[in-house]
């Protein structure tokens, strides 16, 4: 037997983050991971798959500029991606965590009743005994579609796309979500010639439809055979390649990306134990603690909520739960009132997202569709990005901007930005959604000149112009 205060199941970032903060509360914390230290996001998802990007995007906007020419090599595209994965190697992840103050045990870690963990490790079965709590962050796992033949063919998922070590002549991208369009585009630019199915009518259904067309567009321009509202019939192996049956007839690939999203890791963690249903998402308060179960012991962040799939939402949560977790054990008084210190509000109001594909997307909040579906009273001003900052950035620079007001509070809801490099530009947005800032107030933000930021006054005079 051992015992520790804190006992975390899974060591990405949303583990990592919860074990750091109930240490910086006085608590010891082990994390228990099966994979990397770092997890999905390090060594497999954000990361890796930013690294494929970057390089093109960089070429791509310097070829927007008159007098300049840009060429890249894709194997130093890959080489570079290593680099930030260390070769898939967690000794830097593993030694921050032991100077944090976190153990770091080995295995594959099952709940097997109150506060109580069985690790199955390199030296066998140990059990884990957790004195305040135990907090799942075992992350999200890739789901398939019913496609007759897929399990019986080759195919990638999103980790062997983002780790591959060759470029394959065609690539097949089943999924229109964040994954399968930031991936067309990357292997695209690395030089595969990509098809990219889509079920539903618009890439990136999420978001804002202005925010799928223009991705789309900028993915058909670049030579990537986009088909919308287009059914996989079945799959079948054609020698080494993989035949798509589609309802335009075959189109044979080298590879198949499967990008047809996530869902919650927990049908192998031993949440039958304590009455949970597993495969499902653990439903939490906004504390962390895990709904439906006696005591307040079990906790989940991250992924495995289904709440928000989102790294850094993970992170945010873990950074509550970590508090909350710290503030019961030494029997504080919760701050549990909206955007307290131990609530993660921001999950339901003011979640950001970036999706780097060239042109990126910058979201936040809600979308005019879901604040209309919630029942608040909306005015919704678009406008093309066309400012000074804008046009110094990129010759013809085209890029959108749609602000989501709640007319009777007069304070943002939701902000999109589609365009080159306008992921820098969404924390401001964030930041007026979060402090419910006054469109008022928000006038004397005075952006500077001349940046893209520029935006923000142009949409404030749309606004007001139609008041």
């Amino acid at each position: 037997m051992a015992d520790v205060d804190v006992i975390v199941l899974g060591g990405g970032p949303t583990g990592e983050n919860v074990a750091d903060y109930a240490v910086r509360a006085g608590l010891s914390a082990l994390i228990v991971e099966s994979e990397l230290l770092g997890g999905e996001c390090s060594y497999w998802a954000c990361i890796p798959s930013k690294a494929l990007l970057r390089t093109g995007h960089a070429v791509a906007a310097l070829r927007r500029l008159p007098g300049t020419t840009a060429e890249f090599d894709p194997q130093a595209v890959l080489a570079r991606r290593d680099s930030f994965t260390g070769g898939w190697n967690d000794e830097g992840q593993v030694e921050w965590a032991t100077g944090a103050g976190i153990r770091v045990l080995r295995g594959t870690g099952r709940i097997v009743g109150e506060r109580t963990v069985e690790v199955d490790g390199p030296a066998g079965r140990e059990t884990l005994v957790a004195r305040r709590a135990v907090v799942v962050c075992t992350g999200s796992v890739p789901t398939t579609p019913a496609v007759p033949g897929l399990d019986g063919v080759r195919t990638w998922g999103s980790r062997d796309a983002t780790s591959a070590k060759e470029i394959p002549p065609r690539l097949g991208v089943l999924g229109g979500g964040v994954v399968g369009c930031e991936m067309a585009q990357a292997f695209q630019r690395l030089g595969s010639q990509v098809v990219l199915l889509q079920r539903g009518p618009r890439l990136l259904p999420a978001m804002e439809p202005f925010a799928g067309e223009r991705v789309a567009a900028a993915l058909r321009e670049e030579g990537v055979d986009v088909r919308l509202q287009h059914a996989l019939e079945s799959v079948a192996a054609a020698g080494d390649q993989v035949e798509l049956r589609t309802s335009d007839g075959p189109v044979v690939v080298d590879e198949l990306l499967v990008a047809t999203g996530r869902r919650p890791n927990t049908a192998s963690i031993g949440v039958e134990a304590v009455g949970l249903e597993p495969g499902k998402p653990l439903a939490v308060d906004d504390t962390g603690l895990v709904e439906g179960v006696a005591g307040e012991w079990l906790y989940a962040a991250g992924d495995v909520t289904g709440r928000k799939l989102l790294t850094h939402q993970g992170k945010y949560e873990a950074r509550i739960v970590g508090a909350a977790i710290g503030a019961r054990a030494s029997g504080e008084e919760l701050d549990t009132g909206p955007w307290g210190e131990h609530v993660s509000t921001a999950d339901h109001r003011a979640v950001p997202q970036v999706v780097f594909t060239d042109p990126e997307v910058a979201a936040v909040g809600r979308t005019e569709a879901q604040a209309r579906s919630e029942g608040i009273d909306v005015r919704v001003v678009d406008l093309p990005i066309a400012v000074a900052g804008s046009s110094l950035q990129a010759d013809g620079y085209d890029g959108a901007a749609r602000m989501v007001v709640d007319t009777a509070r007069g304070v943002l809801v939701g902000v999109t930005f589609v365009g080159q490099d306008v992921a820098e530009m969404i924390h401001a947005a964030t930041i007026a959604i979060v402090g419910e800032v006054p469109l008022q107030r928000l006038w004397h933000a005075v952006p500077a000149f001349p940046t893209m930021s520029e935006v923000w006054l142009r949409l404030l005079e749309a606004y007001r112009a139609e008041a």
